[in-house]
């Protein structure tokens, strides 16, 4: 058996739509797979009970069948599913990982990403990979055209879940199919600045890099709060916020100093828009790590 701690993660920070991803220091999901003649999945944990063990269904079934790697998979949920933090990514990473080495496949990590991508496609229709690179490989990521880049930061971070649920489907469903050439230029001129801060582990750069005119302002409308936690991270300290993945999270990046204020905050904003929420003081971190053999 073999157990594998797979981290959460924030895809997009705004101006990346697709192709930026960041691993969570926390939460994360911890999962261990046996081999087996047939394979079976057994979810326990943060919404467990909304999660399908149908192979068929789960996100790891699809990386099950890429890696022809039949097993006995046991998952303890630590991301809610629907959170805008990788949730399902997270399963899909921590298997592709653990299968690997089970059946000794003897792929790299980078080679693991496209198979644990696949299993997206089960929540959202699409096989993306901007929340697996990250749960796989750590720090900062930016995937396009099947090139990844990796960048080792470690920005404090504050994720703030509300309980409220938005599917991936339904986030993808409101991005617009197009964008004037002015937002394109802000886009790209914002996601240049916020990989610079990465690179130089630059709250500040990072900050100003997060901001989105295309696809976070629509994605924002289907969370209820959202201006006014916005607003409230900023007042406390934020360099920059966004919309989390697909949401309902919120994701502000920070100084450290400034993370259980901001944290606040944002709980305290979400409450008074009539909604429960939890907040994560969390960093960027590393990516997923073998606890077992």
């Amino acid at each position: 058996m073999i157990t594998v701690r797979a981290p959460a993660t924030s895809a997009n920070l705004g101006s990346g739509f697709d192709v930026f991803g960041v691993a969570l220091d926390h939460p994360a999901d911890v999962v261990s797979v046996e081999k087996a003649d047939e394979t079976t999945i057994e979810v326990t944990g943060a919404g467990s009970q909304f999660i399908p063990e149908d192979p068929k269904r789960n996100t790891v079934g699809a990386v099950v069948e890429a890696l022809d790697a039949p097993a006995h998979i046991k998952i303890d949920k630590g991301i809610r599913p629907a959170s805008g933090l990788g949730s399902s990514a997270a399963s899909a990473a921590a298997v592709a990982v653990g299968l690997n080495e089970l059946y000794d496949r003897g792929l790299t990590r980078e080679e693991l990403v496209p198979i644990a991508g696949e299993g997206e496609a089960v929540v959202s229709g699409e096989a993306h990979v901007d929340n697996v690179c990250p749960s796989i490989l750590g720090g900062f990521t930016i995937a396009a055209n099947g090139d990844i880049t990796t960048v080792p930061a470690s920005i404090p971070l504050v994720a703030c879940l509300p309980e409220i649920a938005v599917s991936t489907r339904d986030a993808r469903r409101v991005v617009p199919s197009e964008a004037s050439m002015d937002d394109v230029v802000h886009t790209v001129g914002r996601a240049a600045t916020l990989t610079a801060g990465m690179c130089r582990n630059d709250p500040d750069l990072v900050g100003k890099g997060m901001h989105d005119r295309v696809v976070t302002p629509v994605r924002a409308e289907l969370i209820t709060g959202y201006e006014m936690v916005r607003e409230a991270a900023f007042e406390a300290g934020a360099t920059g916020v966004t919309v989390s993945g697909a949401g309902p999270g919120i994701l502000a990046a920070c100084h450290s100093g400034d993370r259980r204020e901001i944290a606040s905050a944002m709980v305290d904003a979400f409450a008074d828009a009539g909604v429960d929420s939890r907040a994560y003081q969390t960093r960027i971190g590393d990516g997923a790590e073998v606890l077992s053999r």
